[in-house]
């Protein structure tokens, strides 16, 4: 086929190409499409001068608006920094029964914290601080190294198992993977320490030998009465707040395998007031529930 034969129907050229009899037509580009095409390059052209746009090493274009949207942020951040720092160092130079006393400033603690809560601690307990498994529930107020909120700042600042010199530590051994207690005596504690929670569950039988085997293995941490002891770390196993899991399952695995929580030292990140912002945030999370 010739090129520029020109089709009987459409009255256009050819191109010269043909499948199966099929031929392809010499057919413009609309003018509507060249007109956005132009329109978007002359868009791109003026973006490039008037934003910053081109990288440049460790530099880029600044743009002839200066329009930095890098350097709005930092001055807002700066100044909403600026707004807060009068009420904060109010509340860093009180004690902590002082701020609990003040409504407008607990008004200031409840909103900041919330803000500050949920930047650092929500990827762990929750945005609402109710946790799940392997992470405490904060709304709970069982609290594993005290819940007075002189404790929670403390907690907080130089975590649990953490990398911190002055770290709280708090380790449950594994009484069975190490050998320490047998399946049955697993399963008999186990019962024993459910019962204390969930009476109607484990057989009479069961239960008591646990409480022999709990007696000779677990008081030193959870206490005589299993309220825990906050020196240690140890949760109180009479409530229903269980860290990993109440069913039958979970806590013979809890036995047998142990447990080793771990929180951050967070006054590597946090200032001391925001530290004492947060322990006043928590504080206050199990109250209003």
């Amino acid at each position: 086929m010739d090129v520029g034969h020109r089709d009987s129907i459409t009255g256009r050229t050819t191109t010269g190409h043909e499948w199966n009899g099929i031929e392809e037509l010499n057919t413009p580009v609309p003018k509507v499409v060249l007109f956005f095409l132009a329109l978007a390059a002359l868009f791109c052209v003026g973006y490039w001068l008037l934003m910053p746009a081109w990288p440049l090493g460790s530099t880029y274009t600044k743009g002839l608006l200066g329009n930095d949207q890098r350097r709005i942020v930092d001055e807002q951040v700066a100044t909403a920094k600026a707004e807060r720092a009068a009420w904060l160092d109010k509340i860093d130079g009180m004690d902590f029964a002082a701020v609990k006393s003040d409504p407008q400033l607990m008004q200031d603690v409840v909103q900041a914290g919330h803000v500050l809560f949920a930047d650092n601690c929500a990827v762990c307990h929750g945005v609402k601080g109710t946790g799940g498994p392997g992470f405490p529930d904060l709304t709970a107020q069982a609290w594993l190294w005290g819940g007075e909120p002189e404790k929670l700042a403390e907690t907080i600042g130089i975590g649990i198992n953490a990398a911190n010199d002055d770290t709280r530590v708090s380790q449950m051994m594994a009484f069975g993977r190490d050998g320490i207690l047998n399946r049955q005596q697993i399963a008999d504690v186990v019962a024993y320490v459910r019962s204390l929670s969930m009476p109607d569950t484990g057989s009479p039988e069961s239960i008591k030998a646990g409480q022999e085997v709990f007696a000779a293995n677990c008081v030193s941490c959870h206490g005589e009465d299993a309220k825990g002891l906050h020196d240690q770390g140890a949760p109180d196993l009479t409530d229903s707040h269980w860290i990993y899991g109440g069913t039958l399952g979970d806590v013979y695995s809890t036995v047998y395998s142990g447990r080793q929580g771990h929180m951050p030292n967070w006054n590597a990140r946090l200032t001391p007031a925001e530290i004492k912002l947060l322990a006043l945030y928590v504080d206050q999370m199990g109250q209003t529930k």
